[in-house]
């Protein structure tokens, strides 16, 4: 590959690496960087790096937390080492185990290793999905990068769409590995890793998984054990994301996740703990408050921003950086707290996978509820009368709506009635608004069918512990943990999550489901572990989740993009959907007579990213 194209790859992600760029080339492998310096701030950290004599190269983005005591391992082993950096505890590990060095790595990371004697390329990507991985082959040759734009940034790359992975978006608000929007890239799956290397047959492409959440055999500990093990093991996860040679922060949301990453890191920390939240002026929608109770309680250095409708001018922006289709609206006010927090620090901790380790989400319940229903003979039958009885609410946030969803669904099988929680359009959504030609285009694809698949292999499982599994395998990294990586690296700000730490994931998985769980009460053993962390006030509060207020602002300041991106001649002519489905459903929410907020922002960020990358 030519010196200019590689060059263009890494200009098109200069915001994840705004330090340093690096290139080193044989006859068969080019690789570039672009480095966030973190660790080792020197030149010697710069990439792409090698061993001691340029037979390995690697490129890599990320943290691996336990290098120190790897390295250690390594040097007795008779290993010599250059640098001061992570980086370079991953080369030596390849050396050492091959492939089987990901078992040995703590930490997030996507990287390319360069085997330059076996003429092997190995690619990997963290358990859980932290760090992104994208990839595009054509024959013998094959491009990889941490965001589409690199990739898209080589004219030999096909922008076709990939239809059947649009209709995943449309469904889930995010497109789920292998694929992605376009026919020609790929995303690799978390916990995965691919090797693409010449053969007598040629170049051949094999990808392995390396990793999956394991909820058995449960641990035989009683309450007071399960909370020192638990103290033990999130407080080593915070103090190793801690070493730092940069300025680091924290995310504050006033939630009990992010509130204990706070006071564990205040307890380990000889200065003020920087930290920083988001609000809104919809009361309901915002939390500063509650951050800044906890900011107090540590005397933290706390900074807020409120987030106005004018924060629609950030969407070309995010949609840039996503690359592809993605529907959370809660990117917007993480985009401005990323954008907050680097005006400060290069490095923060967040509170991200507390709820899908400890029972978090009200669904949980909802599921084990609904479990209940299902097995008794009639009851189902009555739910949905009952569901459709209720009065449907304009307000997301009504008590009243969610009872109604949850008992129009409660009696369906698991998979069907959390895609009705978590979707943004079902099947019969679809089938309303879908035109002829574009179902004729999606090749019997079913994302309802890769939910079923997920739900089918957790069967054995409690159905909390069921959907805590799906939501580890499918919301998590395809939705969390891609809006935290974009929004904070387009703001060359690196985001740690000690909750998302394997080994503090493997002993949640691990405890009884009923310390999680148990009764109503959500996240029950973290309380009791960190009970001395929490205020009163923030452990009894209602949980609000996280987003943004889109529904108001689609029926005001909104209003006139939301109608020139979805009924324009521009949308029309791509011949997606019926034009009267979508008109009904934008009229029937701006005047009032139902809620289609976040299925309209979907529709919005799909047009959008068309006019940004297909136009």
């Amino acid at each position: 590959m030519d010196a200019g194209a590689i060059r263009r790859m890494t200009a098109a992600i200069h915001h994840r690496g705004p330090d340093a760029e690096g290139f080193w080339s044989d006859s068969h492998c080019t690789l570039g960087h672009r480095r966030l310096a973190i660790i080792d701030l020197s030149e010697s950290g710069r990439q792409p790096l090698s061993n001691e004599d340029g037979t390995v190269w690697i490129t890599f983005n990320g943290e691996i937390y336990n290098f120190q005591q790897l390295r250690s391992r390594l040097e007795s082993l008779g290993h010599r080492f250059r640098t001061r950096t992570d980086t370079e505890a991953i080369v030596h590990a390849y050396e050492q185990w091959g492939t089987d060095c990901l078992r040995h790595l703590r930490g997030m990371f996507a990287f390319g290793v360069w085997d330059a004697p076996r003429r092997r390329l190995f690619l990997a990507r963290d358990r859980v999905g932290k760090k992104p991985l994208f990839y595009s082959r054509s024959g013998d040759r094959l491009l990889f990068a941490s965001e589409l734009q690199a990739i898209l940034a080589d004219a030999e790359v096909s922008r076709e769409v990939d239809h059947p992975a649009i209709n995943a978006y449309l469904s889930w608000g995010y497109i789920p590995a292998p694929h992605t929007a376009f026919r020609a890239i790929r995303k690799l799956a978390p916990a995965h890793f691919l090797v693409f290397e010449q053969t007598p047959e040629g170049w051949t492409e094999r990808i392995e998984r390396y990793w999956r959440l394991d909820y058995a055999p449960k641990l035989k500990l009683d309450e007071r054990e399960a909370c020192e093990a638990l103290r033990e093991k999130l407080s080593e996860a915070v103090r190793l994301r801690m070493i730092s040679d940069v300025p680091l922060g924290a995310f504050l949301s006033g939630g009990i996740d992010s509130s204990i990453i706070v006071g564990l890191m205040a307890q380990q920390s000889a200065q003020p703990v920087k930290t920083f939240s988001i609000g809104f002026n919809e009361a309901a929608w915002d939390e500063t408050e509650h951050a800044e109770r906890i900011a107090r309680r540590w005397g933290a250095d706390h900074r807020k921003f409120i987030v106005e409708p004018n924060a629609i001018e950030v969407l070309p922006t995010l949609v840039r950086h996503y690359g592809e289709p993605y529907a959370d609206s809660s990117a917007v006010p993480t985009f401005y707290v990323s954008q907050l927090t680097r005006n400060e620090v290069t490095v923060a901790l967040n509170g991200d996978g507390g709820d899908e380790s400890f029972a978090g989400y009200e669904r949980y319940l909802g599921n084990r509820i609904a479990s209940y229903i299902r097995g008794v003979p009639g009851s189902g039958a009555a739910a949905r009368l009952l569901g459709s009885v209720i009065p449907d609410s304009l307000d997301s946030k009504s008590r009243l709506r969610r009872a109604r969803r949850f008992l129009q669904v409660a009696a369906e099988p698991m998979d069907v009635r959390y895609g009705r929680w978590v979707g943004y359009f079902s099947g019969a959504d679809k089938s309303d608004m879908y035109s002829r030609e574009f179902r004729a285009g999606l090749n019997g694809s079913s994302p309802e069918g890769w939910m079923e698949e997920h739900f089918a292999r957790a069967a054995r499982l409690d159905p909390v512990e069921a959907a805590m599994a799906v939501d580890v395998e499918t919301y998590l990294p395809y939705d969390l943990l891609v809006k935290v990586d974009i929004t904070s690296m387009a703001n060359s700000l690196e985001a740690r999550s000690p909750f998302l730490d394997h080994e503090v994931m493997e002993l949640a998985a691990r405890l009884p489901v009923g310390m999680k769980l148990r009764g109503r009460e959500s996240k029950y053993i973290l309380k009791r572990a960190f009970g001395d962390l929490l205020p009163r006030e923030n452990v009894e509060r209602r949980k609000m989740g996280f987003g943004a207020p889109v529904s108001e602002w689609f029926r005001g300041e909104m209003k006139e993009l939301l109608r020139d991106a979805l009924l324009s001649e521009q949308s029309r002519r791509r011949g997606y959907f019926d034009e009267s489905a979508v008109r009904r459903r934008f009229e029937d929410h701006v005047e009032r007579r139902a809620d289609h907020g976040f299925a309209l922002w979907n529709l919005l960020m799909l047009e959008l990213w068309h006019r940004e990358f297909i136009d």
